[in-house]
């Protein structure tokens, strides 16, 4: 789960009435409790509480429902929504290959911290060039492109975490 929408999740939850609020998806569960228990010098108790679940891929976003309260509604999704409905962006997004993350690791653009990236934007690749690495678990897994194209868009930057099924790069074929 991307921890800022979780951030936002706990902020709303906390500034509204809600006792209760319990969200399940197939990769993870999330159960908030305002339900507090008296410690002994009379403060109350709460926690969040995350339930990890083995990784699967992410589910496509579902169409969202109007609002109930005004405190559910935000202004982030409707920032988010406006920049996938530029019909520039969306038409050029369709025509182009995404070469996502296939495992949860850290991003690395090159292969050393000193040397050059293995693609930069406008860079030519061809099927089985190495685009990046992907550290998960002390090993270093190269990503490779699985077509010959242009990279147009790098979406992550260099050591930062990534998750399954991440989009990493954007590729306009040959």
């Amino acid at each position: 789960m991307d921890l800022q929408l979780l951030r936002r999740l706990l902020k709303l939850f906390d500034n509204s009435s809600a006792a209760e609020l319990e969200l399940e998806t197939e990769s993870f569960k999330l159960r908030l409790s305002k339900h507090s228990s008296e410690g002994s010098n009379g403060n109350t108790v709460s926690a969040p509480v995350a339930i990890p679940y083995p990784a699967v891929p992410p589910t496509p976003p579902m169409p969202q429902a109007p609002a109930a309260t005004p405190a559910a509604a935000s202004a982030e999704p409707a920032e988010q929504s406006s920049e996938v409905s530029e019909p520039a962006v969306k038409e050029e997004e369709e025509n182009l290959h995404v070469i996502t993350s296939p495992i949860v690791g850290t991003f690395y653009r090159a292969p050393a911290p000193d040397a050059e990236p293995f693609v930069k934007v406008g860079d030519h690749v061809n099927p089985g060039d190495t685009l990046c690495i992907v550290e998960a678990m002390k090993l270093m897994n190269e990503i490779e492109s699985d077509i010959a194209g242009t990279v147009v868009k790098i979406l992550v930057e260099n050591a930062q975490p990534v998750e399954y099924g991440q989009p990493l790069f954007f590729i306009k074929p040959d």
